[in-house]
This record gives C-alpha cells, structure tokens and sequence, in this order.
C-alpha cells in the first residue's frame, strides 16, 4: 500500500466504546450471544488482556472454547480457576483453546490449558512454529543475534544492557507450547457453538494474526491486529532484521473494510467498540503522519536510536524500549522499500537512515 505523505485533514478519531468499564479479574460479561469477555492482569504499563469464553454447544454436545489465554503466571492462572469453578462442568467442559498468535500474552497458557483439560490447541501454522521456536531461543546464539542487531540500530552501553538481560524472556512468559496442534488458515469457518466464525488472517503485528468474524452476531474477535486506542505494535525484531512489517500491516487493513460500521469490535486491548471504518481510517493516518515525520528526521544521517528519540518523546521503561525501536526501524524499513530512504553501514556496524 502506497500512503500519501502529505498533511492530512482528519477530526481527532474518538473511540465508540460499546461498555463503560470491563469485568474484574476472574469474571466475564456477555456481550452478544454465547460470546463472554474476560479481562486478565499484564505484569506492564499495559496491564491487562482481553479474552474470549464463548459457548461451543452444538446438537451433540455441550461445551466452551476459549479465544486466548492470557501470560504464563500465577495470578492469570488463579483467575482462570475463578472461571473454571463458575462456567466449566462435567456435562459443559471445555472443549477446544483458540488462539490468535503466538505472543506470550495470547498464547502463554495454552499448553497448561490443553493438558489439563486433554483439549485440542486451534492455531495459525505460522503462529504455533514461532512458538515453539521462540521458546527455544534462550542460549547464546540467540543472545549473539540480538546484540548484532541492536548494536546495528545504535543502542548505548546501557541499552545493550537491558537488550542482554532479555535472552529467555519469551520462554518464562509461555507454559510449554503443545507439539500438536489444529491449523487455522484464512477464509476457514469454525462452527462454534453452531455459528459460523470467519478467519481473516492479518499481517505486520504477527506473521499470521487470526480475527475470527461472525456476521450472525456482527461480531469480530480483532485481536492485536485491530485495536481502538493504542496502535498495534508493528515491529522489525533480531529474528527477522530485513522485514517490512508495516508494509505488510497497512495492506492487512483493507481485510476488514466489508465488514460494516455497526459491528462490535473485540479487541484485546482497551474495550470493546464499534465503528471499524473509522478506526482502520485512522491507523492509517497515523501511520502516515509518523512516515512523513520521520522523513524529516532524516534528512541527515541518523541512527535507529536517533530516529527512536524523536518519534518517542516520552520516557520508557526496558520494556517498552524494545517496542519502540522495533517500530522505529518498521517506519525506516517501509520507506526503505518505497526509495525514500537508504541506510549504510556506519563506524563499527551502526546502521545510519538518509531520506532522499
């Protein structure tokens, strides 16, 4: 998708919320029918994760799926005991875990969810590889990898740091992820609960985020992929140092255009909304406005770091560092593959960004 740089007239986007407050931690309120939301706590800034008990009962049995399963630790899991107690029976048991991708707020419990209840895991192919391979980079050669790339970005002394200290951070995160799994692709359609569920695969935020849509219920469980305050976190990592994500994201968008103003929104952040349209228009503003931002930022050769400094003005934690110069360098790739930027390598590795 080719944007156009220039200034746009835009109102500021205002989210439609469909409920005022979410359900404690532990509970869930139905917001159409048979789709129960759930709220679990996130040890960050962002502190907590939406997810998705719907009633999977058909003529020959009764049942839930779960979309989603929140981070591997113990309070998520005492949490789930709460719903475990109130929903789950031996005549309505569980009968299958959903999930979305495979970052560790989305997919963290699945593996301790299947094994208790010997219940199959429904994933997109490439989600469930990168996974399972993502748990498995915890020694040296992953460690090696990152500093590689994110000295290349120009991170200081105290960045490398904290980049160190993440090595096996995606692994403490995850319950052990099944060995098997049930494949989901674009287009297929999951009967649950004797309704039709339409996966739509998106792009850029994962390899192969899965939103599931149901126009019975004019509902779409959006995931990461479609959020209605913050912007989805679109980032290049050290497993993947040449990717364009947001190349990648930016056409993803146009996937949900037909679905209609009136649907309710279920995203896995904030609260659910209506107004899609609305909502795509404006990540793709945004998204464009911070290209033509950083166009100027670089008209003199620049580091990541450098680029990182202007476009996230306020302070960050380790944590969201790393977010932020992942999406950083998915601006610079993007306008890298659109000619408007070149990058050479600089004194000792750095890469540095000169806007045509």
């Amino acid at each position: 998708m080719r944007l156009n740089f220039r200034a746009m007239d835009k109102s500021v986007y205002i989210p439609d919320y469909a409920y005022d407050a979410a359900p404690d931690h532990g509970e869930t309120v139905e917001v159409a029918n048979g789709v129960n939301w759930l709220r679990m706590p996130l040890p960050f800034k962002l502190d907590h994760i939406n997810l998705w008990l719907l009633d999977d009962s058909d003529e020959d049995s009764e049942g839930w799926a779960i979309v989603d399963t929140g981070i591997a630790r113990d309070e998520v899991k005492a949490a789930w005991e709460r719903i475990f107690d109130s929903h789950f029976t031996k005549a309505k048991p569980l009968k299958r875990v959903i999930v979305t991708h495979f970052h560790p707020d989305h997919v963290g419990l699945a593996g301790w969810l299947t094994r208790r209840f010997d219940v199959p895991l429904w994933m997109p192919r490439e989600e469930w590889t990168q996974s399972r391979m993502s748990s498995l980079d915890t020694g040296e050669n992953f460690r090696a990898t990152a500093r590689r790339f994110y000295h290349a970005a120009g991170f200081d002394d105290e960045m490398m740091t904290a980049a160190k200290a993440r090595g096996g951070r995606y692994a403490k995160s995850v319950s052990r992820v099944p060995g098997s799994f049930i494949r989901i692709q674009d287009g297929d359609r999951l009967r649950i609960g004797g309704r039709s569920w339409r996966t739509i695969i998106g792009k850029g935020h994962a390899p192969e985020h899965a939103c599931f849509h149901c126009e019975e219920l004019g509902v779409l469980i959006s995931g990461d992929q479609v959020l209605p305050k913050i912007s989805p976190n679109i980032s290049v990592w050290p497993q993947e140092p040449e990717a364009d994500p947001l190349a990648l994201f930016l056409e993803s968008l146009n996937l949900y255009r037909d679905l209609g103003p009136h649907t309710l929104v279920l995203p896995s952040h904030n609260l659910p909304f209506r107004g899609l349209d609305a909502r795509l228009d404006d990540l793709r503003d945004h998204h464009a406005e911070r290209l033509e931002f950083t166009l100027t930022v670089t008209a003199n050769p620049v580091t990541g770091v450098e680029v990182l400094r202007q476009l996230f003005k306020r302070e960050l934690d380790s944590h969201q560092l790393f977010f932020a110069i992942g999406e950083t360098l998915a601006h610079l790739h993007y306008l890298m593959g659109q000619g408007k930027i070149r990058r050479r390598v600089g004194v000792d590795g750095i890469h540095l960004f000169e806007s045509y």
